[in-house]
């Protein structure tokens, strides 16, 4: 497979250091405006899934707080009649047909039912948020000491939408080491990979994520069986603005900035793919590289 030249640096035909580096500054401005401009493209097309996926469990908190409601009302009446009972029989047995008449029985067990569901749909939320600001790292847009198989796991959740009506996602977690990286970005290249592995499948597809490590690299692999890539357009995946997709589906600028993002790492992208058989993308990065300023 060819090496995109995506971003590499021209030498200045006039002019000495001065001129070269402000060529440089241009460049790392111009890859930082597609990375960003990526980024807002790739964000507003999560955000109708991360709304579907918090109105699910905010809605049915809603409607158990709204039995709930009624409940509790209930079960104070109950208690109210009982508390005037005193040692009149004939209020008593009044207070016994209205248990009846409200299914005492039932709600005391629909009640910690309703409560639990509530308790686990916060939950869930909370987990929503919390793996949106992992898969952002609004705390750190610098290099961090990271783990990728949170990295991974944040990001398919905010995909998540994205995938379940389309593949079955298959985990193969082999021991991976913690990496110094831009942790934002490389879930990013996580989040173009996922997105265009579900759109290569029509249906009931498969979507398998592998880790694995050697001595010196760590490798990350998302692998489909949907469409795959004519070997004629390999050769051209990772350059700007090309894509394969309707207009309106893609920028064509995921893949060359995933690349992009690698080589500032240090590391590759490998692909293999057949048509008809699927595509497999392999993220190769090193364990150990300089402290990043």
């Amino acid at each position: 497979m060819r090496d995109s030249q995506l971003f590499s640096i021209p030498q200045p035909v006039l002019g000495g250091g001065e001129k070269q580096a402000e060529l440089i500054q241009k460049l790392e401005q111009a890859q930082h405006q597609l990375l960003q401009s990526e980024k807002m493209a790739s964000i507003g097309s999560l955000a109708a899934g991360v709304a579907h996926e918090i109105n699910n469990p905010i809605g049915f908190v809603s409607s158990n707080l709204y039995s709930l409601k009624g409940y509790v009302n209930d079960l104070l009446s109950v208690i109210n009649r009982f508390k005037a009972v005193g040692l009149d029989l004939e209020k008593l047995e009044q207070a016994r047909q209205y248990c009846n008449e409200v299914d005492l029985d039932y709600l005391q067990n629909d009640v910690i039912q309703l409560l639990d569901e509530s308790q686990d749909g916060i939950a869930r939320v909370r987990r929503i948020v919390q793996d949106l600001k992992d898969f952002s790292h609004v705390d750190h847009g610098e290099w961090v000491v990271t783990d990728l198989h949170k990295g991974l796991e944040s990001t398919l959740n905010m995909v998540n939408n994205e995938l379940k009506y389309k593949a079955v996602v298959e985990r193969d977690y082999g021991p991976l080491p913690e990496i110094n990286c831009l942790a934002s970005q490389i879930n990013q290249i996580f989040m173009n990979l996922l997105i265009n592995a579900a759109h290569a499948i029509q249906k009931d597809g498969r979507i398998l994520i592998k880790t694995w490590a050697d001595d010196t690299h760590v490798y990350v692999s998302v692998s489909d069986n949907g469409c795959g890539i004519p070997q004629e357009n390999l050769s051209r995946i990772f350059d700007p603005f090309y894509t394969t997709k309707p207009v309106g589906k893609g920028t064509g600028l995921g893949l060359s900035l995933s690349y992009g993002i690698v080589k500032k790492h240090g590391g590759r992208i490998e692909v293999q793919s057949e048509t008809g058989v699927g595509t497999t993308f392999t993220v190769v990065l090193p364990i150990n590289q300089p402290v990043q300023g």
